[in-house]
């Protein structure tokens, strides 16, 4: 049966969303809500082919939300909001609280707010974009759909950090990782692939490299992350367009102490001014790094081959972790257009056995390596508003069932449980 679901990501001052049809995956309608807060907003819709712009108001998150349901009743996407299914939402943050994507009550909006101090620039305003459609929809379910919940079958000597355990104690300070949306529907969609190529997907050992302006890669074996390069928080790992990535710790008190910068002072820093963007002194963004690069910029080259080390550096202690490798998939921004990045990273991992075919590299074919290549390299179109959309289907269908159990029992017993 066909069911309209959203998927919603909502960022302090924006409202990404996309409306489905499931299970067909026909995206109905898209759009972003930017500069909420402001009197200077900017609404953009594409539907049956069109695109539309509108500069308005957008005092809050709950009236974008209401203009975007009145803007879809308005343009005839919809007849009536009855047609609406069920409501997905990105959440930064689920801690150890939440494996998997839950069904959305007081309950877990307390726990998610409760986790806000892990995640304080998001899950405050992901609890935001909640409220607003709840309040809007009263009548549809609301999924939460956590970043962190596929990385939470890691082991404790994957999660663990070698420091004192008492601040894991009081403070949950451990690995979490990030994309874990992207990454599960990348195990998916190949485990998918494998099957129909009639190979058995069982213990299946993936690699995934999620290459964008954020960047991070999960080992994967029989569809759970093994090991993921994204910590405590995003800032871990890979370098990335303008986060440092995995840095000397010591690097930090040096800092303060010399140039008398204050906490906050080091995490804009390593967030927002390092990376790509401060290596190359030029730009966050590969394409521009790229093209300098080929006209002879030295520090352009010098960010490209940086970034490159740290991904193939990451593939081959993950390539330990699993034991071997099946597949190796790029996808993303980057990982999906950059054909370079792609020849340079699989060069750097000739000596363990993988290949490159440069023709269907370039051509951005499925497959990528060569004959002669120990493993599969992909280009794997990621779709995280897909896996939000199905994970929603997925919970609001289990929580029918569990009310539709919880009414038998109570009209065959009288009472509840």
């Amino acid at each position: 049966m066909s069911k309209k679901i959203f998927a919603v990501n909502a960022g302090s001052s924006s409202l990404k969303f996309q409306l489905l049809d499931m299970p067909s995956k026909h995206v109905i309608a898209k759009g972003i809500f930017e500069k909420i807060g402001s009197q200077q907003g900017i609404f953009t819709m594409e539907f049956k082919g069109r695109k539309e712009k509108e500069l308005l108001d957008l005092p809050s998150h709950q009236f974008a939300v209401q203009h975007l349901l009145d803007a879809l009743l308005k343009q005839q996407v919809i007849r009536s909001l009855d047609e609406i299914d069920g409501v997905g939402h990105r959440v930064a943050h689920g801690g150890e609280s939440f494996g998997d994507s839950v069904y959305v009550d007081e309950r877990v909006m307390s726990i998610i707010e409760e986790l806000a101090f892990l995640a304080p620039s998001h899950n405050p305003v992901n609890l935001t974009g909640i409220a607003a459609f709840k309040k809007a929809l009263p009548q549809v379910g609301n999924v939460a759909v956590f970043d962190t919940a596929f990385h939470q079958s890691l082991r404790p000597e994957f999660f663990c950090y070698p420091i004192p355990s008492r601040y894991y104690e009081r403070y949950q300070i451990r690995k979490y990782g990030f994309h874990g949306t992207s990454h599960q529907y990348i195990a998916e969609k190949v485990a998918a692939l494998w099957e129909e190529q009639g190979e058995s997907a069982a213990d299946l050992r993936i690699i995934s490299c999620h290459l964008g302006n954020g960047a991070s890669i999960c080992a994967i074996k029989n569809g759970c992350s093994v090991n993921t390069s994204m910590g405590f928080t995003p800032l871990a790992g890979l370098m990335m367009g303008s986060r440092s990535g995995d840095i000397d710790p010591m690097i930090l008190p040096f800092l303060m102490q010399q140039e008398g910068l204050t906490a906050q002072a080091i995490s804009d820093l390593l967030n927002k001014e390092s990376g790509l963007l401060a290596v190359s002194q030029l730009s966050n963004d590969v394409r521009d790094i790229v093209e300098a690069s080929q006209q002879g910029d030295g520090k352009a080259a010098l960010a490209l081959q940086m970034f490159v080390n740290r991904i193939a550096q990451t593939v081959a202690a993950y390539i330990t972790d699993l034991a071997g490798l099946d597949a190796l998939v790029f996808t993303a921004g980057i990982g999906e257009h950059s054909a370079l990045i792609r020849e340079m990273v699989i060069n750097k991992l000739n000596c363990l056995g993988l290949f490159l075919n440069p023709s269907a590299n370039e051509q951005g074919q499925l497959f990528i390596q060569n004959k002669d290549s120990k493993a599969k390299i992909l280009i794997v179109p990621t779709d995280e508003e897909l896996m939000i959309a199905q994970d929603t289907m997925r919970i609001l269908e289990l929580e029918q069932q569990s009310s539709e159990i919880q009414t038998h029992k109570v009209a065959r017993t009288g009472h509840t449980t």
